[in-house]
C-alpha cells in the first residue's frame, strides 16, 4: 500500500482501509433501505394519500435526530468510538432484521415501517458523530483532505449501487429482500470494525464529560465559528427547499414518462418497469456525484476560490431540481438528478473540509451531532414540507418552489456571509465573526 498515487494516499493507513471498505458496503445497504422504504411506504396507502405519507417518513426519522443529536456528540466525545461504532451498527442491523422479518410476513403496515424508521433514525443519531470522529484519528493530518475526498467517493459510490441494486430487488423480488441485503451489509461492516488493530484513542483528560454543560458548551463554539455556522446554514436551506427525492416514487408512478426501452427490458426479466426506473432515478444524483467526486480527489487542493466555488455548487443544485420538477422525460430527468449530485459534491467536500480542519480533535463528535441537524434534519424535514404541499399543490408544483427556495436562500448566504462567500484555500479555518 505505501506506493498507492497521492489521490489514494490515505487508504495506505490499515485501519482506515479497513473502515473505508466496510462503510462502502454498510452505506449502500443503508441508501437502499431508505430508498426502498419511500417505495414501500408508498405501496401501503391509497393513491390519493402518498404525498402526505412520503412526507410522513422524513418527520419521523427527524424526530429522533432533533432529540438525540445533542447528547450523542457529548458521547462520542466522552467514550472509545470505535466501540461505539459496533454497538450502533449492531442495533440498526437488528432493526433491518425486523423490517426484513415483518415484510416477509406480511405484517408490514405504514405505522410499523414509520416506528422502525424512527428507531433506526436515533441509533444513527449516535452513529453519526461516532464514526465522523473516529476516522481523522486514523489518518495522519497531511493526508486528512485525501480521507475527506475518499470518505464522499465512498458515499456516492454507495449511493450509486445500494439504490439501483434495490430497485432491481424490489423490482424482481419484492421489498424484503432489499431488507436482507441490508442487514448483511451491516454484517460486512462489523467485521470490518473487529479487525482494527490498535485504534487511537484520547486519554481521559481529552475526553469530554457525558453532561449538558458539555453538550451546551460544544453547541456554543460550532455557533462562535462563522465559517461553520454558515456552512451549516447553507447545507439545511439547500436540502430543506429542494428535497425532490421524498416524491421520486410518485414521479416514477404517475409524472415521469417510461422510455420505451426500459419498459423492454424490464418486461423482459419480469420486473416492474415502475420500481426499475425509481431504482435508477434513486441513485442518479449519486452517479453524477461519483463521476464528479472522482474529478474533486486530484482537483480539490488546486482550488483556490473555495467559499465562490461552494455558493456556485449549491445555486446549481436548485436550478437542477427546477428542471427536474418540469420534465416528464425520464433521461431528462435522469440528468438533473445527477446535476444536484455533482452540485451536491462539490459542496459537500469543500464543507466537510472547512469543519474537519477548523474542529479541535475533543470538539469532533460534539461538532458533527450538531452538523447532524442541519445535515440530516434539512433532508427529513424537507422531506416532510415536500409531502404536505404536494399534496396541496401537487408534486411538481412542490419541487419547483423547492428549487426557487433553495436559489433564493443561497443568494441570501451569500450577500449576508462574505467570511464563507471569500473562503479561499490558504485562507485559516478560525475567522472572526461576520
Amino acid at each position: 500500500m505505501n506506493r498507492l498515487p497521492p489521490s489514494l494516499i490515505a487508504l495506505s493507513h490499515r485501519n482506515y482501509r479497513l473502515l473505508w471498505f466496510g462503510l462502502l458496503i454498510s452505506m449502500s445497504g443503508s441508501l437502499m433501505r431508505n430508498a426502498v422504504i419511500l417505495w414501500h411506504v408508498s405501496l401501503l396507502v391509497p393513491e390519493d394519500q402518498q404525498a402526505i405519507a412520503l412526507g410522513g417518513v422524513g418527520l419521523v426519522r427527524v424526530i429522533p435526530i432533533l432529540i438525540f443529536s445533542f447528547i450523542s456528540g457529548v458521547i462520542a466525545d466522552a467514550v472509545n468510538r470505535h466501540k461505539l461504532m459496533l454497538l450502533t451498527n449492531l442495533a440498526m442491523m437488528a432493526v433491518s432484521g425486523l423490517l426484513a422479518f415483518i415484510t416477509f410476513n406480511g405484517w408490514d403496515s405504514l405505522w410499523a415501517v414509520y416506528a422502525l424508521s424512527a428507531v433506526s433514525a436515533a441509533i444513527g443519531s449516535f452513529d453519526g458523530p461516532a464514526r465522523q470522529s473516529l476516522f481523522p484519528a486514523l489518518v495522519p493530518r497531511e493526508h486528512l483532505s485525501n480521507a475527506i475526498s475518499l470518505n464522499s467517493l465512498m458515499f456516492q459510490l454507495a449511493s450509486v449501487a445500494g439504490p439501483a441494486l434495490g430497485g432491481v430487488l424490489i423490482a424482481a423480488f419484492g421489498v424484503a429482500w432489499a431488507y436482507v441485503y441490508d442487514v448483511t451489509s451491516f454484517g460486512v461492516l462489523i467485521t470490518s470494525l473487529l479487525l482494527m488493530r490498535n485504534v487511537p484513542q484520547r486519554t481521559i483528560t481529552e475526553r469530554a464529560e457525558i453532561s449538558l454543560r458539555a453538550g451546551w458548551e460544544g453547541m456554543k463554539w460550532v455557533f462562535s465559528q462563522p465559517l461553520i455556522r454558515s456552512s451549516m446554514l447553507l447545507d439545511f436551506f439547500a436540502t430543506f427547499f429542494a428535497s425532490a427525492k421524498a416524491l421520486l416514487p410518485i414521479f416514477a408512478q404517475s409524472v415521469i414518462v417510461l422510455p420505451p426501452a426500459l419498459i423492454a427490458v424490464a418486461s423482459s426479466f419480469g420486473m416492474k418497469p415502475e420500481a426499475l426506473s425509481y431504482g435508477l432515478l434513486s441513485s442518479a444524483d449519486a452517479a453524477g456525484a461519483f463521476i464528479t467526486s472522482i474529478v474533486m480527489i486530484p482537483v480539490i487542493e488546486r482550488i483556490q476560490q473555495r467559499g465562490r466555488v461552494l455558493f456556485a455548487a449549491v445555486f446549481v443544485f436548485g436550478l437542477a431540481t427546477i428542471i427536474f420538477g418540469l420534465s416528464a422525460n425520464f433521461w431528462l430527468s435522469y440528468a438533473c438528478l445527477a446535476l444536484t449530485g455533482a452540485s451536491d459534491m462539490v459542496s459537500t467536500v469543500i464543507r466537510n473540509i472547512i469543519r474537519q480542519l477548523t474542529t479541535p480533535d475533543g470538539m469532533r463528535g460534539r461538532m458533527t451531532s450538531v452538523n447532524m441537524i442541519f445535515f440530516l434534519g434539512g433532508p427529513q424535514l424537507g422531506e416532510m414540507e415536500a409531502g404536505a404541499v404536494a399534496q396541496a399543490f401537487g408534486p411538481v408544483a412542490s419541487v419547483v418552489s423547492g428549487g426557487v427556495g433553495c436559489m433564493l436562500a443561497t443568494a441570501w448566504l451569500a450577500a449576508s456571509t462574505p467570511s464563507l462567500l471569500n473562503y479561499r484555500k490558504e485562507q485559516p479555518a478560525l475567522v472572526a465573526a461576520d
